[in-house]
């Protein structure tokens, strides 16, 4: 827990760094930095449904080319019920828990106006750490994962797509794409990020 928290404080860090000259020359178009929220729809064995944070940091390469680095942890899973009277939902602290790190390019379109469109290709890892205490009572998830084995780092790989709308500096994010893990097999697994995003 120690390294997620010192993992946060660099991100957390660099966002303020980087994002302190963008209010200075908001004109400039140099890369973005943002945070964001997470769901990643976790895919082998009985599929589970996890949540978390994250920050991102891109430097323009070219106009249309960035390269972008991001990082996130999914803390909690998502248990949702559905009966006659509808469907209801709750967050619960889980014994299996996702950290990704990923960098690659990012290929955007429409660059000079307060939209633009963009796809993706990352590679990086996923790491799944694993604990039994202060987990709720029957909302667990056992040790071992199908498919993910126990605790441990894999390979991993995100191509995916997404689009951003700014009111000057300021703006919004939408991404999503496949997770894909290699652990004795390849795993396909959807994610969906949102958050602000401030261009530098």
């Amino acid at each position: 827990m120690k390294r997620i928290g010192i993992i946060v404080g660099i991100v957390w860090g660099l966002i303020f760094f980087l994002a302190t000259p963008s209010w200075l020359a908001a004109q400039e178009n140099h890369g973005e930095v943002g945070i964001y929220g997470d769901y990643f729809h976790f895919a082998p064995g009985p599929s589970a449904n996890y949540v978390g944070i994250g920050g991102r940091l891109g430097v323009n390469a070219s106009s249309h080319v960035a390269l972008e680095g991001e990082m996130n942890y999914d803390f909690a899973r998502n248990f949702t019920t559905t009966s006659n009277n509808g469907a209801t939902t709750s967050f619960a602290r889980t014994s299996v828990r996702p950290l990704t790190g990923l960098f690659g390019p990012k290929l955007q379109a429409g660059t000079t106006g307060p939209f633009r469109a963009f796809i993706t290709g990352k590679i990086g890892f996923i790491n799944f750490s694993t604990e039994t205490s202060g987990v709720v009572s029957g909302n667990t998830v056992s040790n071992a994962v199908t498919g993910v084995g126990g605790p441990g780092t894999h390979l991993a790989f995100y191509p995916g797509a997404g689009i951003e709308g700014f009111i000057g500096p300021v703006g919004l994010r939408l991404d999503a794409g496949d997770e894909i893990y290699l652990n004795n097999g390849t795993y396909n697994n959807l994610r969906v990020t949102f958050g602000p995003t401030i261009r530098f």
